[in-house]
C-alpha cells in the first residue's frame, strides 16, 4: 500500500489491505474507509474516557492503542451514538453519515466473516441515515456548446481535447488523467469504416472500452498534431512529444502526466470563461452532462450503464429521473398552464 496508516491498529490495517488487495478497491476508497473508521475509534476513546472531549483535540486523537478487546466491546448502541455525534457535533449531512455507517458495518462484517472475531456482527442491524436523493447538476446542450466555444487557455488544444472527452465520453477525472497513448486504437468495422476506441481504467481497476465519436477524434488529432515549433517534434508512430518522460496522453508543462488538480483548475477556468462558474459545477458535473445528454437523445439506460462503467443499473437510473423532471417542467412552462375555465357553469 502507498499509505502506511501508522496510527491504525493491526485489525484495521489488515482490513485496509484486504480492501485494496482482495476487494480491489482504489486507494481513494481505502483512504475514505480509514478516515471514517478512524473517526469512530476517536469517538470510542472519548466515550470510554481515554481522550479529551474538547472538539479542538479531536483531530489529534491517536487510535494506535485501540486493542482487539476494545473492538470486541463495540456494540450497536456505541455505533448509533457515533452517528448521532457526527450529526450534532460534526454537522455531517446524511450522505456523510450514511458513508460512515456503511464503513462501520462493512468493517465489522469483515471481522465476523474473515477474522471470526464475532459469531454475528454486532452492527449487522445498524440503521443508516437515508441520504437525500439529489438530482445531478449538469450543463444543457447550449451551455456545453458555449463552454467548448470559450476555451482560450494557454494550452488551448490540449484543454479543448480534455473538455471534449469529458462532455462526450462521460469519464471520471481519474480515468481521463490515466489515459495513455497506447489506450487509443483504431480498427475497422465489417463495412471497412475506421473505428476509434479508448480503453479506460475505472473504479476497482476495471477496464472498459469507449468508442470515440468524431468530435473526440478531431480534438485528439488536433491536440497531437501541434505545429512543430521549438524543436517540439511528434513521432509519426504515436504523434508523441519526443521529450516526454511518460506515455500519458495529457501532459503538463513539464512534459509529465497532468495532475488531477490541474485538470480541475482547467475545468474551473473554462466554466468561468463561459459565465458558468456560479452554478456549483465541477469536473464530475461534466460526466453528469454527458450522461444526461446521451439519455435525452435516445441512448438506452442499459447502454448508458456500460458507457459510464456503473456496476449497478440503479446508479444509472438517476438520469431517467432528470428526464422526467424536464418533462414536468416543460408542461408547467406551457403558457396555457395556469388558464382556468372562467365560464359560469
Amino acid at each position: 500500500m502507498k499509505r502506511t496508516y501508522d496510527d491504525a491498529p493491526k485489525l484495521l490495517k489488515d482490513y485496509l489491505i484486504y480492501l485494496q488487495i482482495v476487494k480491489n478497491r482504489s486507494e481513494l476508497t481505502v483512504l475514505n474507509y480509514y478516515t471514517d473508521l478512524r473517526s469512530f475509534f476517536r469517538f470510542y476513546k472519548i466515550k470510554t474516557g481515554r481522550a479529551s472531549d474538547d472538539p479542538r483535540e479531536f483531530q489529534n486523537i491517536s487510535i494506535a492503542d485501540i486493542t482487539e478487546s476494545d473492538i470486541k466491546s463495540v456494540d450497536l448502541m456505541m455505533a448509533q451514538d457515533f452517528l448521532i455525534y457526527t450529526k450534532n457535533e460534526k454537522d455531517n449531512h446524511p450522505k456523510a453519515r450514511y458513508r460512515k455507517g456503511v464503513a462501520l458495518r462493512q468493517f465489522f462484517k469483515y471481522l465476523t466473516n474473515n477474522k471470526a472475531l464475532f459469531e454475528v456482527s454486532p452492527l449487522a442491524n445498524l440503521e443508516l441515515p437515508t441520504p437525500k436523493a439529489a438530482l445531478p447538476k449538469y450543463l444543457t446542450l447550449e451551455e456545453s456548446v458555449d463552454m467548448l466555444s470559450n476555451i482560450e487557455t494557454p494550452d488551448q488544444k490540449r484543454d479543448y481535447c480534455i473538455i471534449t472527452f469529458f462532455l462526450n465520453c462521460g469519464m471520471r477525472l481519474s480515468e481521463l488523467v490515466g489515459i495513455n497513448l497506447t489506450d487509443i486504437r483504431t480498427t475497422h468495422d465489417h463495412n471497412g469504416n475506421e473505428v476509434w476506441t479508448l480503453k479506460v481504467i475505472g473504479k476497482g481497476n476495471k477496464e472498459r472500452i469507449i468508442y470515440l465519436n468524431n468530435a473526440c477524434v478531431n480534438a485528439y488529432n488536433d491536440y497531437l498534431n501541434l505545429s512543430e515549433t521549438d524543436n517540439e517534434k511528434r513521432s509519426a508512430a504515436g504523434n508523441r512529444n519526443m521529450t516526454a518522460k511518460t506515455d500519458a496522453l495529457f501532459l503538463s508543462r513539464r512534459n509529465t502526466r497532468i495532475s488531477n488538480r490541474r485538470v480541475q483548475q482547467i475545468v474551473e477556468e473554462c466554466l468561468k470563461a463561459s459565465g458558468l462558474d456560479n452554478r456549483g459545477l465541477s469536473v464530475h458535473k461534466l460526466r453528469h452532462t454527458a450522461a444526461t445528454l446521451m439519455y435525452q437523445n435516445g441512448v438506452d439506460v442499459r447502454v448508458l450503464k456500460e458507457v459510464l462503467g456503473h456496476e449497478n443499473l440503479n446508479t444509472t437510473q438517476i438520469y431517467t429521473h432528470v428526464s422526467n423532471e424536464q418533462l414536468e417542467n416543460a408542461m408547467n412552462r406551457n403558457p396555457l398552464a395556469e388558464l382556468s375555465n372562467k365560464k359560469d357553469k
